[in-house]
């Protein structure tokens, strides 16, 4: 038995090493930089024949090739990935901003599923489920300690399905189960409003496909509101990016004509390209200009782009660019720092593979890569700091991300700071785990209680800015100018005007 059992192996092995040598051939097709190396492969179509010969159980090949292939991929860095098709539908639906559920936004609250805000139209919405209201259980299943992952599975499935979700409802003590059918949910990335006579403000969750068009949409109304407007703020905070044509058409619609928005910079000549505010660098339909039909006055109207360590990659193209011209004052806390761009190189109708294929730059031509962008304002989300802080991961966290490109030097000093910033997480979610009443609740964006849009119109409208604590106090142990503990900084003048598959920088 044993002799078939490794003849069998050895078969497999010579299958799967012919199939290997017809992928150097398409890998030579391609133009790739080197010749598959064989005997590595060889090596790994042994071990494969070995697992599905002498497992001490039958094993799927197609898993076991799959698992490969997701380690081989996300070794390199902590944003390549391999899409099987599960993982493939999941990502265009996050980047065209459909999917199919009940419709809710959601955070999570003390171990529990909080309604941040159900969708206008939605599921959700009609069945009258509120912001604030906190979900126990998903059909029969608890919530508690579930991650908000799991969670959104769970509420996700074919339209026209139902899903049961148990509601506690602290505002009216009580707790009630509202039964939803599931339907496709379009999920609008670009909120705003008129938040003061003659200032608007305006949100992005995420770059969508769609999200330009959106933007410009939320830009005319507003401005039809109020044709004076005095001054907007832009609101990239905890937008995790998306698609890069939707940020460098963001970009555009404040900066001067063929601008250079965002450079790239990679191994193939088609990876090292500049995108301008030009339509054919964000325009998804040839010959048209979704900018058109925006007033002149938003290329001279004040400006002010609210970030935080949640602001990653595109929301990154954008803020870098409005703060390199000048055209904006940013305010907030440091970025995430992800100055890399994921290709999505469809591998046959239904997997494909997101990998990195080139660093981004700014218009000066820095890399914000593990460094983020720096904010003209430091403000915390609280009059009292960010009590959150030590729990916020950044991209400088990861232990296998790429680099600046700028040599040794990006390492000096780093694990030290890695490990004190991972033993000051571990102390904090400690704390929050033992007394969580003691940690007061951040504002919900947008709202009268947000202290940094506070500070970015307090900045537009001429009055000072309070900025950070720790910032404050850092400047007062350089000898540099700073006022209290709470320092407010008197405002300048605002600034004035002066891939086959599309990359994603998500």
């Amino acid at each position: 038995m044993a002799g078939k059992l490794k003849i069998a192996a050895w078969i497999t092995a010579g299958v799967l090493t012919g199939a290997l040598a017809t992928l150097q051939l398409q890998a030579m097709a391609r133009g790739a930089v080197s010749p598959l190396p064989l005997e590595e492969l060889q090596q790994f179509a042994a071990v494969y024949g070995l697992i599905k010969a002498d497992y001490f159980e039958p094993v799927d090949g197609k898993k076991l090739v799959n698992d490969a292939i997701t380690g081989m991929v996300s070794s390199l860095d902590p944003h390549s990935e391999y899409l099987d098709q599960k993982n493939f539908k999941e990502f265009r639906e996050s980047t065209s901003g459909k999917f199919v559920g009940v419709g809710i936004e959601i955070a999570a609250e003390n171990g529990l599923v909080k309604v941040v805000s159900p969708i206008e139209g939605s599921p959700a919405a009609r069945a009258g489920i509120l912001a604030g209201d906190l979900i126990t259980r998903i059909n029969d299943t608890p919530v508690k300690g579930m991650t908000l992952n799991q969670a959104v599975k769970l509420m996700r499935g074919k339209p026209g399905t139902k899903v049961t979700l148990t509601i506690l409802r602290k505002s009216e003590s009580r707790t009630f189960s509202v039964t939803v059918t599931r339907e496709e949910i379009h999920v609008q990335s670009v909120r705003g409003k008129i938040v003061a006579p003659g200032y608007a403000w305006v949100r992005i969750t995420q770059f969508q496909s769609d999200t330009l068009s959106d933007f410009v949409k939320k830009i005319d109304e507003i401005h039809k509101e109020d044709p004076k407007l005095k001054g907007i703020v832009l609101d990239l905070r905890n937008d995790p990016g998306g698609l890069l044509e939707s940020a460098v058409g963001v970009a555009s619609v404040f900066l001067p004509q063929d601008s250079v928005i965002v450079s790239t910079r990679g191994q193939i000549p088609e990876a090292n390209v500049s995108y301008r505010n030009t339509p054919s660098d964000y325009s998804r339909t040839a010959g048209e200009n979704p900018l058109a039909s925006l007033p002149a006055m938003v290329k001279q109207v004040p400006l002010v782009v609210l970030v935080n360590g949640g602001s990653a990659s595109a929301s990154e193209i954008v803020t870098g660019a409005l703060k390199d011209y000048k055209r904006a004052v940013v305010m907030g806390t440091q970025t995430f720092g992800k100055g890399s761009v994921q290709t999505v190189l469809p591998l046959g109708p239904d997997t494909a593979l997101k990998l990195t294929t080139a660093r981004y730059y700014t218009p000066n031509g820095e890399s914000i890569q593990a460094k983020g962008i720096t904010p003209n304002y430091f403000v915390d989300p609280l009059p009292t700091g960010d009590p959150y802080a030590a729990l916020r991961m950044r991209e400088v966290d990861y232990k296998n991300q790429i680099g600046t490109g700028a040599g040794a030097a990006d390492s000096a000093g780093v694990k030290e700071e890695l490990r004190k910033q991972e033993e000051a997480r571990r102390l904090l979610e400690a704390q929050i785990e033992k007394d969580p009443d003691k940690f007061p609740k951040l504002p919900e964006y947008g709202s009268k209680q947000d202290w940094q849009l506070e500070q970015a119109l307090n900045y537009l409208q001429g009055k000072p800015v309070a900025t950070a604590k720790l910032v404050a106090e850092a400047t007062e142990k350089t000898g540099k100018a700073a006022t209290s503990s709470s320092a407010a900084a008197s405002p300048a003048k605002p600034p004035a005007a002066t891939s086959t598959t599309k990359p994603t920088v998500k």
